[in-house]
């Protein structure tokens, strides 16, 4: 198959973008914060962990169904399409947008991906008002902001999220993309390895249980950021605690960031694959 010079632009950004993952030395620091996470939960009953990351698991594949079926996301889906009949006019499902150039999904994925930054933006800014409701709201209303984001990058490179492979594919990307860069290379080689395993990508035969100890430095960070809100939230210019929502909306904008690169680097690897190439 001939390779079109954007395609081969996208291999090479791929291949940097892997061998960075793989190359990532952690520092001392970091280091230290897995040992001392691993110490805490180590005290747990490991029948309570099981519980935990089970319940945790559960939560996930509920609250994915809960957006997946949503108007909201029907609507989306809806745009996404008509974005991509802009390019050919023939599109009539999502699985058909693989047939536009990788120039042209990516144009669509990367509508998606600004847009969820500027509503995790806001969100954090939000939280960091303060206000105690909107501050405990900040956890769950970024799971469903960045999974709803993986979920439509998914759709812009035509993968349909709602069979059981694709539904769990979705969730895996959305697990690894929240973890800490050094321990993503694991996790990119685990959701490479479930492509090679099947031909066919209907029914999901990998590994089903998502958490674990190593996925909860993030959430950790997230609570971390509620204290140092509710330290600054009293800091006020002209009546609005700006340090704090500032605090809040950078470290929101940085995680979607976070996430949203990574799923998309994901995406343009099966959309390249699915092209033979």
């Amino acid at each position: 198959m001939t390779l079109t010079k954007r395609e081969n632009q996208v291999i090479e950004e791929l291949k940097k973008w892997e061998s960075s993952l793989f190359d990532y030395v952690p520092n001392d620091l970091e280091l230290i914060y897995d040992k001392y996470l691993e110490r805490a939960f180590v005290m747990l009953p490991e029948e309570v962990q099981d519980q935990f990351f089970s319940k945790l698991d559960n939560w996930l594949f509920h609250l994915h169904s809960l957006i997946q079926g949503s108007q909201l996301q029907i609507d989306a889906k809806a745009r996404i399409l008509t974005a991509g009949r802009v390019f050919n006019s023939e599109l009539h499902s999502i699985e058909h947008i693989r047939e536009l150039s990788i120039e042209q999904v990516q144009y669509i994925a990367e509508q998606q991906i600004a847009r969820h930054r500027v509503y995790s933006f806001i969100q954090g800014g939000v939280s960091g008002s303060g206000g105690a409701i909107a501050l405990g709201a900040d956890l769950p209303a970024m799971a469903v902001i960045n999974l709803r984001a993986v979920q439509l990058i998914a759709m812009s490179y035509g993968f349909e999220v709602n069979t059981p492979f694709e539904m769990m594919t979705a969730l895996k990307v959305f697990h690894v993309a929240m973890m800490p860069k050094r321990i993503q290379a694991n996790g990119w080689s685990e959701l490479i390895e479930d492509l090679k395993q099947t031909d066919n990508h209907y029914f999901y035969e990998g590994r089903e249980d998502l958490t674990d100890i190593t996925w909860m430095e993030q959430p950790i960070r997230q609570m971390l950021k509620a204290m140092v809100i509710l330290l600054f939230r009293k800091k006020q210019l002209q009546g609005l605690p700006i340090i704090s929502m500032a605090i809040g909306a950078g470290a929101n904008y940085q995680l979607t960031r976070k996430v949203t690169d990574f799923a998309h680097k994901y995406y343009q690897y099966r959309y390249l694959l699915h092209k033979g190439v």
